[in-house]
């Protein structure tokens, strides 16, 4: 294919519709100037009695005005193209980062689907599991008699057996054959208490008898 047959760049085309645009401007200026120039000319005829040549300068007003016409409409036109050209080029730009973003997103679930995920997943489980394994083997106390504690604590337990038993067979001590010592008994017979009693009493029944 051709250059000319090839679609313009947007923005170019863009350009090149406002420079023809400025283009009509300047036109419709300049035929503006001239339909002024002839309304002076019209009017100064007028006033010399030349109507025919008044009426000339009126017929070419009246082309120019219709030349600003046709101009306006090609502006319209220009303008119109312009605005949509724009649109479309923003729809267009709008589309490619949707289609950008779209193909980033599916490459991405390529990379890290489900099954992968899942995989790491479980991948760390397992890691975790096995720190938590190797914890609880470091935390385990090194006491290499730790397994034979009963069996020391029987032994000690029979030592303990036989040291009383060894107590409960041994011969008496010199002590045991020696007299008991106790007390003296007092030689002076001890005051009859119940006597004593039984005396205050009857003197506190005489005394509450004679009130």
């Amino acid at each position: 294919a051709t250059s000319a047959s090839r679609p313009a760049d947007p923005q170019s085309t863009i350009v090149k519709l406002r420079e023809n645009i400025a283009n009509q401007e300047k036109r419709e200026e300049h035929i503006e100037r001239k339909v002024e120039i002839l309304i002076k000319e019209a009017k100064a005829k007028m006033g010399k009695g030349d109507k025919k040549g008044a009426l000339y300068a009126m017929k070419r007003k009246k082309l120019f005005e219709g030349e600003i016409d046709k101009i306006q409409n090609v502006k319209m036109t220009l303008e119109t193209q312009v605005i949509h050209l724009e649109s479309a080029a923003q729809n267009a730009e709008t589309f490619r980062a949707m289609e950008a973003g779209s193909k980033t997103m599916a490459k991405i679930r390529q990379e890290v689907g489900i099954d992968e995920v899942d995989d790491v997943m479980d991948s760390i489980k397992e890691e975790m599991e096995m720190a938590s394994e190797i914890n609880q083997a470091i935390a385990q106390p090194v006491d290499p008699l730790m397994a034979d504690e009963d069996e020391l604590l029987l032994e000690l337990q029979e030592l303990e057996n036989a040291d009383l038993e060894a107590e409960l067979l041994a011969p008496p001590t010199k002590f045991a054959n020696d007299p008991l010592s106790l007390p003296d008994v007092p030689d002076s017979k001890l005051p009859n208490l119940a006597k004593e009693e039984e005396d205050d009493l009857k003197k506190l029944e005489a005394e509450l008898a004679a009130m």
